[in-house]
């Protein structure tokens, strides 16, 4: 059986990546003002970081038409016997519920995942599945092998500011740290569809060294991701830290996009990871 796999461009899977594994990325919409933009189509991770601490317009995100997606999935199953689709949490963005319009009456195998999560924490799911689906395995074994995965799938970020969170209503519980954010380094993650506070702490290097601590304290990791906003050497240096962790070979590198550095804000730097089942 042939199953593809598709993604939204909030899992920030590099477009290098997602090729080499047969994985189709829809792109998630950014706007600035009057001008909207396709997520690294029609704008780059660089000038997306750019405008966003230049352009006087806070921007905001969108989710792809549903006939975005059925084109994607019309035109996949000329090729293909099945497609599972993975998203981005349905908590945090309509992009799941625009894949969902987008099966209406259509007559093809689709499966489609909430993966309750974003970022890498998505996208190390769509990896295990395109991997599943290169080795043969069916939509239902792809499906089940994803849907067990995402309870034990999170992302850790340091950030330096909480504004484009807040700004963007995407802030959750982490509403906690509002207020404090000026003194301190706040440690977030995603899991099951929220934002979550994890610690506060005295300095960026403090706190990044704290989020490879709760890693550490996951147990056995299946994948990882390092991924940064606009300071890709910081990330290796995390790679660095964690390599006692996980091989560095094995670790995944990716920069997070418009999607969802628009949430994000530049300066922010993190960790996704899969952990054993014990």
């Amino acid at each position: 059986m042939r199953v593809r796999i598709v993604t939204d461009s909030a899992s920030d899977i590099s477009l290098e990546l997602a090729e080499s594994l047969g994985i189709t990325v829809v792109p998630v919409n950014v706007q600035f003002g009057e001008q909207v933009y396709r997520d690294r189509v029609d704008l780059t991770t660089d000038e997306f970081y750019e405008k966003l601490q230049t352009n006087s317009a806070f921007p905001k995100t969108s989710a792809p038409a549903p006939g975005t997606f059925r084109e994607t999935y019309e035109r996949l199953a000329q090729e293909a016997d099945a497609i599972v689709s993975i998203h981005v949490s349905s908590q945090l963005s309509a992009t799941y519920d625009a894949a969902r319009l987008a099966c209406a009456d259509f007559d093809f195998p689709v499966s489609l995942v909430d993966s309750e999560t974003a970022s890498m924490a998505c996208g190390l799911l769509v990896i295990i599945a395109a991997k599943a689906a290169l080795q043969g395995g069916s939509r239902f074994e792809i499906e089940a092998l994803v849907t067990e995965a995402i309870p034990r799938t999170i992302t850790y970020g340091v950030f330096s500011t909480l504004e484009y969170l807040y700004k963007g209503g995407r802030i959750g519980r982490a509403q906690a740290f509002l207020g404090s954010v000026l003194k301190v380094s706040p440690i977030l993650a995603i899991s099951r569809g929220e934002v979550l506070p994890v610690a506060r702490v005295r300095t960026r290097p403090r706190a990044i060294e704290r989020m490879c601590e709760i890693v550490g304290a996951l147990g056995t990791i299946e994948e990882l991701s390092v991924m940064s906003t606009t300071d890709l050497q910081e990330a290796e240096d995390l790679a660095s830290r964690l390599s006692p962790l996980f091989p560095p070979e094995r670790m995944y590198r990716s920069s997070i996009g418009p999607a969802m550095g628009t949430y994000v804000g530049p300066g922010a730097v993190g960790v996704s990871v899969i952990w054993k089942a014990d």
